[in-house]
């Protein structure tokens, strides 16, 4: 594994279980940016926190095992992550939570990008 992928999906992972638990928790600074995006409080610790958890689970696991579990948790995060900005544009919605959906996006395609599993030769 390359120093580049560990260091991306580590960072990913870490961003991820910090949003996550963020939204598990119902921090009261994202309430705002979620309402605004018409995404419900009791949706906060289901699906998404549960699954932004997950996916930072499965990238760790990823690198501690060398499987294909990274790859596949990168891959979730990143259709999480198109679907959360695609939800916050249809609402018109440019908050921070928008921001920070779009930044959590690079990450996982970056993290997906570096994958060695998926390089070619």
């Amino acid at each position: 594994m390359g120093a580049a992928y560990v260091t991306v999906a580590l960072v990913t992972a870490a961003a991820n279980l910090f949003s996550g638990t963020c939204a598990v928790l119902h921090f009261r600074p994202i309430l705002p940016g979620m309402a605004r995006a018409g995404v419900p409080t009791s949706w906060l610790t289901f699906p998404i926190g549960v699954l932004k958890l997950a996916g930072a689970a499965g990238l760790v696991a990823g690198l501690l095992t060398g499987s294909a579990l990274g790859t596949a948790a990168a891959a979730g995060l990143v259709l999480f992550f198109a679907c959360a900005v695609h939800t916050h544009l249809l609402a018109g919605d440019l908050s921070a939570q928008f921001g920070l959906a779009v930044g959590l996006l690079a990450l996982a395609a970056a993290t997906v990008a570096l994958d060695p599993a998926l390089s070619v030769g």
